[in-house]
């Protein structure tokens, strides 16, 4: 009874109080693969361990959430060491999100995008999840934070969220098959339908924003699971006295979220062909 009095005066200030509230929150964002399953079996430790420390850079990041009641822009903290470039460099980038703008009261998302070196500002709605606010609770700093979970779509042409497929179905489907052409890697990953994400949000501090696009909570989150990532929130400056600025992102060719997946799904569609017209002469690593 005591948790309920305290979300249900949670919700009661909440839009009273968001509109006076400006900051920025900083977030440790790490992803993991599964490196057991990752590349070929026969693949060696030591071979396992140099992947993963050069992947470090693409998995484990900074980033800082600049907001007030209405607006936030999440972007990566710029740092100076350069991570791996390359074909590598330029294919973990072409999956993750640049800088994300959220308007709440225009329920508007601007999302920077460089996909294979061509630059794209998506401009799109907000996903708006539907939030179960539960009862379990748990202490983040000094904030008191409520557990919230969610079922989010996940587009087909969504490669960061691809997987390898499981090998022992693999296995079946080879020793089944009379196909003697090249292996296609394309055919070795999966991308879930949907995931389930897990959001501790404080009540303590009323603005209905949180990392990436993540929001629609009585308060900002301050913790997030989703799939293989998980968004820590690790400091918060509020009401600094110098004057928090949002700029929406301008980098890009404007598109919407359609157009984008249009965009990626003509890529992959033609990565496989030169595939398939190499002989199969690929990276058949792609994917983990």
């Amino acid at each position: 009874m005591k948790f309920l009095t305290f979300l249900a005066a949670a919700f009661i200030t909440f839009s009273f109080h968001a509109q006076n509230i400006s900051g920025k929150a900083f977030y440790e964002s790490k992803t993991t693969i599964d490196m057991d399953n990752f590349g070929n079996r026969e693949m060696s430790e030591q071979m396992k361990q140099m992947i993963a420390q050069r992947m470090k850079n693409f998995l484990e990041k900074t980033y800082i959430l600049t907001f007030n009641g209405n607006e936030s822009v999440y972007e990566e903290e710029e740092k100076l060491e350069a991570g791996a470039g390359g074909g590598f460099g330029m294919m973990m980038g072409s999956f993750a999100p640049g800088a994300q703008y959220k308007n709440l009261k225009e329920n508007q998302i601007l999302e920077e995008r460089e996909f294979f070196g061509k630059e794209f500002l998506i401009n799109d709605t907000l996903a708006n999840l539907e939030w179960e606010v539960g009862k379990e609770s748990k202490q983040i700093g000094q904030y008191l934070a409520i557990k919230a979970t969610a079922v989010k779509p996940i587009d087909e042409n969504d490669f960061s969220m691809a997987r390898r497929r499981d090998r022992d179905e693999d296995a079946e489907k080879k020793a089944d098959s009379t196909q003697t052409e090249p292996e296609d890697p394309f055919e070795q990953i999966e991308i879930p339908k949907e995931i389930i994400v897990t959001a501790w949000f404080t009540p303590q501090i009323p603005v209905g924003n949180g990392p990436g696009e993540y929001a629609g909570l009585p308060g900002l989150i301050l913790e997030l699971n989703a799939y293989r990532t998980t968004i820590l929130c690790s400091k918060i400056v509020l009401n600094p006295k110098e004057t928090v600025e949002i700029e929406k992102p301008t980098k890009g060719k404007e598109v919407s979220r359609a157009e984008y997946n249009e965009i990626v799904a003509e890529k992959m569609q033609e990565m496989r062909e030169n595939f398939r017209g190499r002989g199969g002469r690929g990276n058949r690593r792609f994917g983990g």
